[in-house]
Formats: structure tokens, C-alpha cells, sequence
């Protein structure tokens, strides 16, 4: 009896219980947040939202409209309230935010001083970019003066007169606000201007530079915090950075190609493949159709080099070896296979060959890139490329499938295989190379933090 009465003051208490948290939530129906929000179109379309409610006295505000949905015994009534909100303005999409640069305040004497620049006082290390652009050589120094053009950009990214809204990179003062480190040794231009040695020379100047560079980026502070990570340094030339790529190599290097770099060194993962310069003129008014372009298949350049490669000699010796074997009256009027340099005017014939022409050998020499494919594009011929180990600009959002040709160089060797086959933007190639690092920077970002587990990071306040 004791057992029965408990068990019914509990079940009293328990209904009870119940009943109170049913009569709070019957109280607050009218008031709750939104049941759901639902947007029907882009950000440009009515954001519609729906509440449940009760004859509330908003219903009859003119920014509501009542629906009334009857069941089929007529007993009950469930009314939505609807309430559109239009925006005043279309939202345009949002840009992607550009990549911040730290780059460091290095002498002159290994940037714009090996082009000649001087600063006029003391403390001064950069040229003022509003008034006095320092000239770039030109001639061949052009095809890896990509190092020239990212350190102007950065410059004139600090400038109020810099209005792109298509810039990708800026420059920033603060090493811990910045995505990447960038390095302004033109390492490049440093090789093919001082890489002899001279009669009073220990050693080269180029050498020289190379030292000095590792010695300053690798006491700086930046460089401690990261382990050298998040660091961009330019190496485009295949010999430059000879010695100094080695001890550098943890940053991300923009090359050429890997043609002369060990895997450790440099890897498709872990740096950036920039384009050359194109030393021809880009063909602007081309209003030739491809069937108009009387010369099927071109090349001409440096055949015989120093390490030139056994398909390069092997093309040439096969063309020779037939053309000379065919009556001159037999022999194809529509293919140019021929020598040539920069010497008499080589540059501006090559430029008319190509613009002339349906196709254009891209063949792996000493290196597997050449300027040539870039020569080849602006002249809008179509790139036939015979380089099993090369390396292409942006591949990862470019496909060169669709306007390129690649031959493996086992078949480009084979008799009528080639031939069997017939059935200026400057500153937008910077603007892709920036964007090209951005799309590195969160690997850099996990590298820097794997790099940080066991060390104290450096204090950079």
C-alpha cells in the first residue's frame, strides 16, 4: 500500500512536469526564431522567410501576405506568414583577395644594380618607379627576365596610382601578415652578365652574388621562422643559382624547367614553372586563316649544341639524309627545317617563319624548354612539342591539349611520322605567375606549421 502510494504522488509529479514544459513552449510560439530561411535565386534574387504564426496582428502589415490552407473537415487552419526581404543592390561576386608578398629591402647591387641603376643617397634601395624605371637589356636576357618584372610589380603594387583590380600579388611591410617571402635576386641576369671568370678573378662575380644571397636570406629572421618555406626565389635561368640552389632549396624556386635540378632540389610539387619571354612579336592583327599559312611544318634555330639532344640531331640528320636523296623538284616546299641565331636579323625571320606556317617543331635541346613554344604561340602557330620530360607554365588550370601537339621522341624520329600528323600581354603572364605561387601558398602554410612542431618559432614581434 505504501509502494502504490509512492508510485502515485510520482506519476502525479511526473504529468505535472509534463503539463508545465507544454504550457512554456505553447507561450513562446509566437515569438520563436525563424523555423527556416530559404533562398530561391542568387544573391541578387528575394530572401523569403517563413514563420509559423497565429493571426498575429502583423498579418496585416502590407509586408505580409496571408495563406490559408483549410483541411478537408474544415476544423482546422494553419496559416504561413511570408515575409520578402529585396535587396537594393545586386551583390557582385567577391574577388579573391590578392597574394600578400613580403619582400625584403636587399642592396641594389643584387637587383637593379646589375642593370646599372645607382641609388643618389645613401639608404636608399629601391628606384623610384614613378619617375625612373630602370631599362632591362633586352636581346636574349629577355627570355628569363620574368625576375625583372615580378619585383617592378610588387613596386608599383605600394603605389596609390596602382588602380588594377586585376592585380594577384601586393606587397606588404609586415613579414607576419604576408602569404610568401619573396627573394629580389635577378639571379638570371646575374649569370649571363657575370658568370666568366676574369683574369683577376678568384672566382666569378656570379659565384660571388650566389654567396652573399644565402648568407643574408639565411640569417634573416624570416627565413628561421619558416625554415626557408614560404620563400620565393627566382631561378629561371637553367644554370643560375648553380651553388646556391643547394643550400636553398627548401624555398619554392621559379624555373624554366627541371632539366638541370635534382628531385630534392626542385620538384613540379613544390615550385613554379614560369613561362619564357617571347623574343618575337606578338602577331596582333592576324587575319590569316589556317589553310592560308603556306608552310606546313617549321623550326629553325640552334641545331649544334653543347649538349643539344640525340632527338634534336636525330630530326636533323633524318631530314638532311632524305632531302638529300629527293630530286630538288620532289622535295617539299611546304616544310622549313633549317640552323639559326639571333645573328643577321635571326630573331624578326624566325617571327615571319612562324607566322607563315600551320605547325612549329618544339624540339628538346640541352634543356627540355626552349623560348621557342612561347615564340610559337604568340606567333599563333600551332606547337608541336617533341620533349618527353618537359615541364609546362600553369598546367594544373591550363590545358595545352587543346592547342598543342605532343610527340613522344621515340616516334618524332620515325621516317613521315611528323608529317603524317597534317589532317602582348606583359603584365597578365605577371599576374599568372603570382597567381600561379598563391595556389601553392596553403601547402606552403602546412609545411611552415610541420616545420614549427619541435622548434620554438621565432619571435617576430
Amino acid at each position: 500500500m505504501f509502494i502504490t502510494r509512492i508510485s502515485m504522488i510520482f506519476l502525479l509529479i511526473s504529468i505535472l512536469t509534463v503539463l508545465s514544459w507544454f504550457l512554456i513552449l505553447s507561450s513562446t510560439t509566437s515569438n520563436r526564431v525563424l523555423d527556416h530561411i530559404s533562398v530561391s535565386g542568387p544573391t541578387d534574387s528575394p530572401l523569403t522567410i517563413i514563420r509559423s504564426s497565429n493571426n498575429s496582428p502583423d498579418a496585416e502589415s502590407p509586408h505580409f501576405r496571408n495563406r490559408e490552407d483549410e483541411n478537408r473537415g474544415g476544423a482546422k487552419k494553419t496559416e504561413e506568414v511570408k515575409e520578402t526581404l529585396q535587396c537594393n543592390q545586386k551583390v557582385s561576386p567577391i574577388s579573391p583577395r590578392p597574394l600578400k608578398v613580403y619582400m625584403y629591402d636587399m642592396s641594389p647591387e643584387f637587383h637593379f644594380g646589375l642593370l646599372g641603376w645607382k641609388p643618389e643617397r645613401n639608404g636608399v634601395v629601391w628606384p623610384d618607379v614613378r619617375v625612373n624605371v630602370p631599362h632591362h637589356p633586352g636581346g636574349l636576357n629577355l627570355q628569363h627576365s620574368v625576375e625583372y618584372w615580378l619585383t617592378l610589380d610588387l613596386l608599383f603594387s605600394e603605389l596609390p596610382e596602382d588602380t588594377r583590380t586585376s592585380r594577384a600579388a601586393i606587397r606588404v611591410k609586415n613579414y607576419t601578415e604576408a602569404d610568401v617571402v619573396f627573394v629580389p635576386f635577378f639571379s638570371s641576369l646575374s649569370y649571363n652578365r657575370f658568370s666568366k671568370v676574369t683574369q683577376k678573378q678568384k672566382q666569378s662575380r656570379d659565384r660571388e652574388l650566389q654567396d652573399k644571397v644565402v648568407k643574408f636570406v639565411t640569417a634573416q629572421k624570416e627565413w628561421k621562422h619558416s625554415g626557408g618555406k614560404d620563400h620565393v626565389i627566382m631561378a629561371h635561368h637553367p644554370n643560375s643559382m648553380s651553388t646556391a640552389r643547394h643550400k636553398l632549396y627548401p624555398a619554392m624556386f621559379v624555373v624554366a624547367d627541371f632539366g638541370r635540378y635534382s628531385p630534392r632540389v626542385a620538384n613540379v610539387d613544390k615550385d613554379i614553372v614560369a613561362p619564357y619571354k617571347h623574343l618575337v612579336p606578338s602577331y596582333v592583327n592576324d587575319t590569316s586563316g589556317f589553310d592560308a599559312r603556306p608552310v606546313l611544318l617549321y623550326f629553325q634555330g640552334a641545331i649544334y649544341r653543347k649538349a643539344v639532344s640525340v632527338c634534336l640531331l636525330a630530326c636533323y640528320t633524318r631530314w638532311i639524309r632524305e632531302t638529300r636523296v629527293i630530286l630538288p623538284s620532289e622535295r617539299r616546299k611546304d616544310v622549313h627545317f633549317s640552323f639559326g641565331s639571333v645573328q643577321n636579323h635571326g630573331i624578326s625571320k624566325a617571327g615571319e617563319g612562324m607566322r607563315s606556317s600551320k605547325f612549329c617543331l618544339n624540339i628538346a635541346g640541352d634543356t627540355p624548354s626552349s623560348n621557342r613554344l612561347f615564340d610559337a604561340i604568340a606567333s599563333h602557330c600551332i606547337p608541336v612539342i617533341i620533349s618527353d620530360e618537359i615541364e609546362l607554365p600553369y598546367e594544373d588550370v591550363l590545358n595545352y591539349n587543346e592547342f598543342c601537339i605532343f610527340v613522344r621522341a621515340s616516334d618524332a624520329v620515325k621516317k613521315g611520322f611528323l608529317l603524317g600528323l597534317d589532317g602582348d600581354g606583359g603584365d597578365y603572364g605577371v599576374q599568372m605567375i603570382w597567381k600561379a605561387v598563391a595556389r601553392k601558398a596553403p601547402l606552403v602554410k602546412m609545411k611552415v606549421h610541420r616545420f614549427q612542431r619541435f622548434t620554438r618559432p621565432f619571435d617576430l614581434v
